[in-house]
C-alpha cells in the first residue's frame, strides 16, 4: 500500500509530467506506451490485430484548463478515428473527459464529445468513456446520459472499489461498460480500501452486468479473476458474444495470446501520446511487478 500510494502521489505531479513531455518514452514506459503519434499507435493496432487481438486506442491526457488545448484535443480525438477508418483495423477509442474540457465548460466538453461521437458513427466505431477520479464520477455519468439519448456508439467505465458500483452497474442497464478494479487514490468514505474486498465486489458487478444481458468488458490482468469469469459465462450460458476481456499494451502478453486462441474477444488498451507520465505511474502504482518490468525496460 505504501509503494502504490507512493507512485499515486507521483501521478500528480506537475513537474516531473512536465519533464517526462521533453524525457520522451523514457523510464521504461516504451515497454507499455508504443508511441507518440498516431501513426505509431497505427502501427501497433496493426500488429495486435495480426495475431488475433482487438485495439482501442487512448492519445493519452488529461485535466486540461485551456479551451484551445480541449479543442485540440478533441480535433486530435477525430483524426485518430479517421486513420483507424482509413486502415481498416479492429480498433475502438477510448479517451477522457477532463482532456476535452470538463473542467472548463460542461458544453465545451458535451460539443466536443457529439463531434466525435458523429465522426465515430460515420465509421461505426465505438467510444469508450474513460472513468477518472472520483470527483468527476457524477458528471460523466450525467453526460454520458445526455450524449446515449443521440448516440449509441458511446460507453464508459465502473471502478469496482467505490461502494456505489452496484447501484451504478443497475443504472447503467444496456449499456456497454468496461469494469475494472480502480486506479485513483480515493477516500475510505467513498472507495473500499482492502484488496481482497476489492476482488469481491469486482466479480460481483461482473457477474450483474453479464446476468443483466448487458456487453460486459473484463478488465484485468489477474488470471484468478478471468478464470472464474469463463466459468461463471458456462454455468450461465452466457455467449462469448456478449463479453470480451481487456488488458493493457505490453503486459501479460503470453496471456492475451492464450485468451485470444481460446475464442474469446481479447482487447488491448493501446495508450500514445507524450502526455505518458500520469498514466505510468498509475500502472507502477497498480502491481508492485509492474515497477521491476519497467526498471528491465529502461535497462535495456
Amino acid at each position: 500500500m505504501v509503494l502504490r500510494n507512493f507512485f499515486l502521489f507521483l501521478s500528480k505531479n506537475k513537474t516531473l509530467n512536465k519533464g517526462a513531455k521533453k524525457w520522451g518514452l523514457k523510464l521504461g514506459a516504451k515497454q507499455v506506451i508504443p508511441g507518440v503519434t498516431i501513426e505509431s499507435a497505427m502501427d501497433a493496432v496493426k500488429q495486435l490485430n495480426s495475431q488475433g487481438l482487438a485495439c482501442t486506442v487512448d492519445h493519452l491526457g488529461e485535466f486540461v484548463f485551456n479551451r484551445e488545448e480541449a479543442i485540440e484535443a478533441a480535433d486530435y480525438c477525430v483524426r485518430t478515428l479517421e486513420a483507424i477508418a482509413e486502415t481498416g483495423v479492429n480498433c475502438n477509442l477510448s479517451l477522457k473527459l477532463t482532456q476535452l474540457g470538463l473542467d472548463i465548460d460542461r458544453n465545451l466538453c458535451r460539443d466536443n464529445m457529439r463531434s466525435i461521437l458523429a465522426t465515430a458513427q460515420k465509421h461505426n466505431i465505438f467510444v469508450r468513456i474513460d472513468m477518472e477520479d472520483y470527483s468527476h464520477l457524477d458528471a460523466t455519468l450525467d453526460l454520458l446520459a445526455e450524449l446515449r439519448r443521440e448516440y449509441s456508439n458511446v460507453g464508459t467505465v465502473i471502478q469496482a472499489y467505490l461502494y456505489r458500483a452496484a447501484r451504478d452497474i443497475e443504472d447503467l442497464k444496456g449499456v456497454s461498460l468496461r469494469l475494472v478494479k480502480g486506479a485513483y487514490k480515493e477516500s475510505p468514505e467513498v472507495a473500499l480500501q482492502d484488496k481482497a474486498e476489492i476482488d469481491e465486489n469486482y466479480l460481483k458487478i461482473i457477474k450483474q452486468h453479464l446476468l443483466n444481458g448487458s456487453y460486459t468488458a473484463i478488465a484485468s490482468h489477474d488470471h484468478n479473476i478471468i478464470a472464474k469469469v469463463k466459468q461463471f459465462a458456462k454455468e450461465n450460458d452466457i455467449p462469448k458474444t456478449q463479453f470480451e476481456f481487456q488488458m493493457l499494451y505490453g503486459f501479460r502478453t503470453d496471456m492475451q495470446q492464450d485468451i485470444a486462441n481460446e475464442g474469446y474477444t481479447m482487447r488491448i488498451y493501446v495508450p500514445f501520446g507524450n502526455d505518458w507520465y500520469g498514466y505510468f505511474m498509475r500502472r507502477l502504482a497498480e502491481r508492485p511487478q509492474n515497477v521491476a518490468f519497467a526498471l528491465r525496460g529502461l535497462l535495456k
